[in-house]
This record gives structure tokens, C-alpha cells and sequence, in this order.
């Protein structure tokens, strides 16, 4: 991944959130039925949480707390889920630049969040394929949790960036 495939990644990333500006703010929170995340602020903020763990505190070591606690998830609005992913795109710009030319090394360490966590080896190169592809699967449960509440989402495709 280079810095321009990210930036098709942040581009339907925006579209996704100024979608969701526009619910109803009880449908940002409506608990959704047959979904991993019960609604899609839960769902945004686990795919940011992704970023903050992988990226910012496996990769980056910058944090040992990267997800959020249960018990603030009904805390967090739209804004502030916004400045989570602000914040996981530094990382991943960080991890780009200071990577370039070691993507494909292994990185050998204890999961940090993880109380007594396993060690593992995997590249910066397969964690950025990982978080994005994780946030893109999350994404299409987005939008189809918005049909199911009778919204017609906006295309979200990286095929349909800049039409």
C-alpha cells in the first residue's frame, strides 16, 4: 500500500461519514440485528479502534490502550469518531514514511493490549492490508444496516471516488 491508495481509503472513508451525518442521530444507534456491532456508530468506532490497535500501538508502539472500554462506546458521537480516524491516518502516513523501505520485515512482539498477549510476527504491509480491508468488510455492513433503516446509502466504491 502507497500513500495514494490510502488516500482513496480516507476519500470513501468521508463519504461514509458524512453519510452518516445526515441519519437521524437514533439511527446512528439503532442496534441492528445480525451484525457483529449492533449499530453503526459501534460499528465506526470498532473500525477505527482497529487502526489505533494494529497501526498505533502494534506497529507504531504510541498507545497500550487502543480500543475503546464497553462502557464509553454510548459516549462517543459522530465528531469524535471523525478525530479517531484523524488520528489513525497520522499513524498510517507515520507508518508509510517510516516503513518505506522495511514494509516487509517482520515485526516480532507481544500484542500490547493484550494482557499476557501472544507473541507474533507479521509486517506493517500485511497490518495495513488488514486494517484497511477490515474497515472496507465493516463499511458494506454500514451501508447495509442504512438500507435496512430505508436509507439509500451513497456509493462508497473506490470506483466511484471523484464522479
Amino acid at each position: 500500500m502507497n500513500k495514494i491508495e490510502y488516500e482513496w481509503v480516507k476519500e470513501t472513508r468521508e463519504i461514509v461519514l458524512n453519510f452518516c451525518k445526515e441519519l437521524h442521530p437514533d439511527d446512528l444507534t439503532r442496534n441492528i440485528d445480525g451484525f457483529g456491532f449492533q449499530s453503526i456508530r459501534d460499528t465506526l468506532i470498532h473500525a477505527a479502534d482497529c487502526y489505533h490497535a494494529w497501526i498505533g500501538s502494534y506497529v507504531l508502539l504510541l498507545t497500550k490502550t487502543p480500543l475503546t472500554r464497553k462502557e464509553n462506546i454510548s459516549k462517543v458521537s459522530l465528531k469524535e469518531i471523525k478525530q479517531r480516524f484523524v488520528l489513525a491516518d497520522a499513524y498510517v502516513d507515520e507508518v508509510l514514511k517510516r516503513q518505506e523501505k522495511q514494509m516487509n520485515d517482520p515485526i516480532i512482539r507481544r500484542i500490547p493490549w493484550r494482557e499476557n498477549g501472544d507473541t507474533i510476527s507479521i509486517t506493517a504491509a500485511q497490518l495495513l492490508l488488514h486494517v484497511v480491508t477490515h474497515e472496507f468488510h465493516h463499511k458494506g455492513q454500514i451501508m447495509s444496516m442504512a438500507r435496512q433503516m430505508g436509507y439509500e446509502p451513497a456509493n462508497t466504491d473506490v470506483l466511484g471516488v471523484g464522479d
